[in-house]
């Protein structure tokens, strides 16, 4: 630790240091000498708040820092002024991107000395989307994350979703690879989505500066300054870490003495021995005024992502975020953002005995409206990822983002396919539709860099006593998510080696991986060549399901080229701490860039993969982004982006789903909008069902609108039969209804009695 030295009459001051030929006339007055300030005799090279350079250093490449100089920038101009901010537009946000490719960073496969962003402005690339459909490009996240120790950043502990920069990673480029690559993106007529992260930092410079209690930095962070007299309620922290997690007890401790909230509602990515409770004390830090302080600091997540504090008399971590979302828009030149882990930006204590509330907090709403309403302030939208109810999806999108990740329907239809019945699907739309959860809100995905999330927050929190018919008998929601996610671990790991679960999260795996271990495949060595046509056939199924339902749909990288999981042999080190998504994370070449690479630039080992590059499934009609390109002609020639989804009705066949649509663009006065309906069938062997829905006119004529046929019409009970081959999808329109037919008109015939007896 440095010593304070007090100046005194005989040393050298600063000022003299700093002017030693100015006259004393002219400096700062002596009495100033003996005020407050205290001088330190440290290192240069110093990494504590002791050393000025050092602390300048942290401020120089801070985001807060980057944040006030943007807002200043933009302050007052009358751009800030021309657009409608209030209100979410689900619609809007479509018409200007409907189908979204889903990038990973880390994960991509390059031309050699190629950046990521420069392959993603590829003027290849984005002709192949364009022939597919893809009009949107979500970059993930590409800035600095991770931390700093000392003078040197240390990595991600979460796939840069711990961001400590606004500056552009140089692994994954610079801002002007950025910014060719929304050019490129708009020369095809489509955009670039970016992230900013409301919900947390990693442990960069802001983190550093706020353990220092260096100006409004500690307001950023949920962080409490515990006073030496308690150090003791504290764990130890070994000298190679700066911080260890509170267990229990020792959260408890805390709460009682009314230094932290305690408990919360829930632990996410609880590992006994890792992380046990929300809370974490940092080592004794030096301050910039030479004072040493613990803290103890809320993190929803991970250890080296700090919870940002949106109540803080400084508004210190409002500001940051503001910041980084208008470098985004203003300066990168996207035009949406991904709010990540905003769910989470509210918390209070709650009444003894109780779990702090921190899930479905007003504050969320609060600050997730002042967050969508700056961005579209500014000509952009934004979509959420809020794995929580569907009534805080409900609520949030009223007034925050634009558009919600489609946790609703996403592990039910996995549970659909694993299974061959649709029941819990049908279930979760029906019950999103009762709760004001419409699918047009929703970005419908496949695979991204998470996990297949199976917490079923909706069925297993709020709605937990609850009755709900399934299966011919009464279960409340808890038994319903518990058995859900039974059926689902059974099916895809335990019958299948190769998907891992995740925490109490989900199961680690890659869509073709999924479909896969519903196949029978216990291995990735049984999966061969012969087994790619059906793994293809239900890919398209899940990719039907999806696009052809109002909201925008996504897909992945590892989505497009059929990507298998990697050996967990492979991230042996990325998984010793439980984090098994890495399996799912392989690397993959999109354009066959450098077909001889066993890794990305970033290390991550190449993943298997079915499908191979887009250029030559482009050329193959039977390949999956050939069937891709069908499914999306459709959706986008009959507008069923803007739709309105009007009915899930009962089936005829446990593994059939049909889903009924208005093709109105949302206005439900239009007296002419088309009935539209996407029959689905979720099992791998042919079936044959009645399909029926009070909003079926009788007489109308069915007609495929991929070939055009008629292929039935309605009777009297509105409905139709209908067979579907192997994991076949139909978009069905209803013409309309054929005049009634007349009876033929009969003249009377008397009837003449006959005597028998004549």
């Amino acid at each position: 630790m440095d010593v304070p030295i007090e100046p005194g009459p005989s040393e050298i001051s600063y000022d003299e240091q700093r002017y030693p030929a100015r006259p004393r006339r002219l400096r700062p007055r002596d009495q100033l000498r003996s005020g407050t300030l205290r001088r330190f005799q440290s290192d240069p090279r110093t990494a504590n708040g002791t050393n000025p350079a050092y602390v300048e250093w942290l401020v120089r490449q801070s985001m807060l820092k980057d944040a006030d100089v943007l807002a200043r920038q933009l302050s007052g101009q009358p751009s800030m002024w021309r657009n409608p901010y209030a209100r979410p537009d689900a619609r809007r946000a479509i018409e200007t991107s409907d189908v979204w490719f889903t990038a990973y960073p880390i994960s991509l496969i390059t031309r050699p000395g190629e950046t990521f962003l420069d392959a993603l402005g590829d003027d290849q690339l984005w002709a192949a989307f364009e022939r597919i459909g893809i009009t949107g490009l979500h970059t993930g996240p590409v800035k600095r994350a991770g931390g700093i120790t000392g003078w040197q950043e240390t990595p991600s502990v979460d796939g840069h979703f711990d961001r400590i920069s606004t500056q552009i990673d140089p692994e994954f480029g610079d801002e002007n690879a950025f910014r060719r690559l929304a050019d490129v993106a708009d020369a095809h007529g489509g955009s670039v989505i970016d992230d900013i992260v409301p919900g947390h930092t990693g442990k960069g410079a802001d983190f550093r500066l706020a353990e220092m209690a260096h100006k409004d930095y500690p307001g950023i962070y949920h962080m409490v300054e515990i006073p030496p007299e308690d150090w003791h309620l504290l764990p130890d922290v070994p000298a190679e870490r700066d911080s260890v997690n509170l267990d229990a007890v020792q959260e408890r401790e805390l709460s009682e003495r009314g230094y932290i909230i305690g408990e919360l509602q829930r632990v996410i990515f609880f590992t006994p021995g890792v992380k046990e409770t929300n809370w974490s004390a940092t080592s004794a830090v030096i301050g910039t005024d030479g004072v040493e302080r613990r803290w103890v600091y809320l993190h929803y997540f991970k250890q080296g992502q700090p919870s940002i504090n949106w109540l803080d008399p400084t508004f210190s971590g409002m500001r940051l975020v503001i910041g980084d979302a208008l470098h985004s828009l203003g300066d990168l030149g996207t035009s949406a953002l991904r709010l990540d882990a905003n769910g989470f930006l509210g918390v209070e204590k709650s009444a003894e005995g109780l779990p702090a509330w921190s899930e479905g907090h007003p504050l969320s709403h609060a600050a997730n409206h002042i967050i969508a309403g700056m961005v579209r302030k500014v000509g952009g939208f934004t979509f959420q990822e809020l794995n929580l109810t569907m009534e805080d999806i409900r609520d949030t999108g009223a007034v925050g983002a634009d558009l919600s990740y489609d946790f609703v329907t996403r592990p039910a239809y996995h549970h659909a396919l694993a299974t061959g019945s649709t029941e819990f699907l049908r279930l979760a739309l029906t019950t999103a539709l009762a709760t004001g959860v419409e699918p047009v809100q929703l970005v419908h995905g496949l695979q991204n860099h998470d996990e297949l999330t199976y917490e079923l927050v909706h069925w297993a929190t709020t709605h937990r006593d609850d009755v709900f018919e399934f299966r011919h008998a009464e279960i409340t929601g808890l038994e319903l998510a518990m058995l859900v996610r039974a059926e689902l671990t059974e099916v895809l790991t335990v019958g299948a080696d190769y998907n891992l679960v995740f925490t109490q999260n989900g199961i680690a795996c890659t869509t073709a991986s999924l479909i896969a271990a519903t196949q029978g495949k216990p291995t990735l060595a049984h999966i061969t060549d012969a087994d790619v046509p059906a793994i293809r056939d239900a890919h398209l199924l899940l990719a039907t399901y999806n696009a052809w339902q109002p909201g925008v749909f996504a897909l992945s990288g590892w989505d497009l080229t059929g990507a298998l999981t990697l050996p967990a042999e492979d991230v042996r080190d990325l998984i010793s701490t439980g984090d098994t998504r890495w399996i799912e994370r392989g690397a993959h070449d999109l354009l066959d860039a450098a077909p001889d690479a066993v890794r990305s630039s970033s290390g991550i080992p190449r993943a298997r993969t079915l499908y191979g590059p887009l250029p030559l499934q482009l050329e193959d009609p039977d390949s999956f982004a050939s069937g891709l390109r069908g499914v999306l002609d459709l959706r986008r020639a009959h507008s069923i982006a803007t739709a309105t989804q009007i009915d899930i009705p009962h089936v005829g066949h446990p593994s059939m789903l049909v889903l009924v649509h208005r093709l109105d663009d949302g206005d439900a006065a239009r007296p002419d909008a088309p009935i539209q309906l996407t029959v689905l069938n979720f099992s791998a062997g042919t079936i044959e069902g009645t399909v029926r829905s009070d909003h079926l006119a009788p007489r109308s004529p069915v007609i495929d609108a991929r070939s055009g046929d008629t292929i039935a019409r309605i009777d009297d009970l509105q409905s139709f039969s209908l067979e579907l081959a192997p994991y076949e999808g139909r978009f069905l329109l209803l013409g309309a209804p054929e005049p009634e037919e007349l009876a033929p008109v009969t003249r009377a015939i008397p009837i003449i009695a006959v005597d028998p007896r004549a």
